[in-house]
């Protein structure tokens, strides 16, 4: 009786180190396809970095304060983003920056005094936003 329990507990132990040798091999397959789909996703998530821009108006007088606001992604919070005016066929940065807030947004007051419509737009390092315009008259 002594020999046929022992044979018995080694069927069965046998059984189950089988069977969760069978479940860990699974898991561990599955482990890489599920690392590259998370490595996938997180690549497509840290996405370009972006910025957009709107001006409070479309026409001002000389020197009179307007805001553009906008958002931002992928820039870090307190980074500056600098006002940018198209002159003479040139982007030059203007004396108006502000930080990013930690939501990603931002707003800068502005004044300008060159007449007729100005080209801006809103940049930091090699990231613009699209260009918009406001008439100053």
């Amino acid at each position: 009786m002594f020999s046929k329990r022992r044979s018995l507990r080694i069927a069965v132990v046998g059984a189950l180190g089988t069977a969760s040798l069978a479940l860990a091999g699974s898991a561990m397959a599955a482990t890489p396809a599920a690392h590259a789909t998370t490595a996938v996703v997180a690549h497509s998530q840290a996405a370009k970095p972006g910025i957009t821009a709107k001006p409070s108006v479309a026409s001002v007088r000389a020197w009179q304060l307007f805001r553009v606001t906008g958002k931002t992604t992928g820039l870090k919070a307190g980074s500056q983003v600098t006002l940018q005016q198209k002159q003479h066929g040139k982007w030059v940065s203007l004396p108006a920056s502000t930080p990013v807030h930690r939501d990603g947004s931002y707003s800068l007051g502005v004044k300008l005094g060159i007449k007729g419509k100005n080209d801006l737009r809103i940049v930091n390092g090699g990231t613009a936003s699209p260009v918009f315009n406001v008439t100053v008259r």
